[in-house]
């Protein structure tokens, strides 16, 4: 079973790591969170959902892990303003490791500069940057890149989104 990175600070989109972390420890994953301080905890921006941090970004590398889980909400954005974390990200994609991102997750893959003649889609506000990183952006519910890179655009799109994301974990 893989062991999967989610990359997840405060203002994270509740049901965007709920759901799929759910979809993974259910079908055997481990999931481990990792945000800047280890015992933390986060909080989800609508339900209040919190999730205590596995992993402090200083104590992990991306060669742990099998694959990386980005949600959504505003997170990721808060999250790519630091170095650390797009270079984590930019490791996985690199490696052509699984990542998942859903929503405003891409917003990390954009800054890493790891999107370029990819296959991707993700929420309607950052689709043009999608487009200006250079993705080919689809506005389906769930577009599966090169066998690598799962993205999704909303909430709505979770069960495609975690159906993909177990395919490819399957191979």
């Amino acid at each position: 079973m893989a062991k999967v990175a989610t990359l997840i600070t405060n203002m994270f989109e509740d049901v965007e790591w709920t759901e799929p972390a759910k979809a993974l420890k259910d079908a055997g994953h481990e999931v481990v969170t990792i945000e800047k301080e280890a015992g933390k905890t986060v909080t989800g921006k609508k339900d209040n959902t919190e999730v205590t941090i596995d992993k402090s970004i200083d104590d992990v590398n991306a060669s742990d892990f099998d694959a990386l889980l980005l949600p959504g909400g505003f997170s990721p954005d808060q999250l790519r303003a630091d170095d650390r974390f797009v270079h984590f990200t930019k490791e996985f994609m690199d490696a052509k490791k699984p990542v998942f991102a859903i929503c405003h997750g891409p917003q990390l893959l954009i800054t890493a500069k790891t999107l370029e003649g990819r296959d991707a889609t993700g929420f309607k506000s950052i689709q043009v940057d999608m487009e200006y990183a250079g993705a080919r952006v689809q506005d389906t519910e769930v577009v599966v890149c090169q066998n690598q890179l799962v993205t999704s655009r909303q909430p709505d799109d979770i069960p495609a989104f975690n159906r993909e994301m177990l395919k490819l974990l399957e191979n």
